[in-house]
């Protein structure tokens, strides 16, 4: 058993969101990558898709997932299963922001959608997929 404590978490910083890694392959060993988001109020992540599936639960505020071009709320207490390769962009609430858990394998990538990068400054390239610096 690996106990990753809270002083060893990671913090990534994008123009959109921060992303706290609690868990992965470099984080405790895990084959699964465990994170928390939190977007500022009216923060829009850029549109991407990933080529795994991801569980992501609201813990605070909320946000607007446009998920293959389904329009969907999300707020505290809800769990949004992302299935993958599906396009999405998330919002948060312009009031409150928004914070979530998210869950996914290690083994996951990004990339691009309708041509909009997804930021280098905050993946790790593997050919034309992306691996997100939080997930490593």
């Amino acid at each position: 058993m690996t106990v990753i404590r809270h002083a060893e978490s990671r913090r990534t910083e994008t123009p959109n969101a921060v992303m706290t890694t609690l868990a992965s392959p470099t984080q405790g060993g895990s084959a699964q990558a465990v994170w928390r988001v939190d977007m500022g109020p009216g923060q829009v992540g850029p549109p991407h898709v990933i080529d795994a599936e991801q569980v992501w639960t609201v813990l605070d505020g909320g946000a607007t997932v446009d998920l293959g071009g389904e329009k969907l709320t999300v707020g505290p207490g809800d769990t949004l299963v992302i299935p993958a390769d599906v396009p999405r962009r998330l919002g948060s609430d312009p009031v409150t922001g928004f914070a979530a858990i998210v869950v996914a394998p290690a083994s996951m990538r990004a990339y691009v959608v309708d041509d909009t990068r997804v930021s280098a400054h905050c993946a790790v390239p593997d050919g034309d997929k992306l691996l997100p610096a939080w997930v490593v």
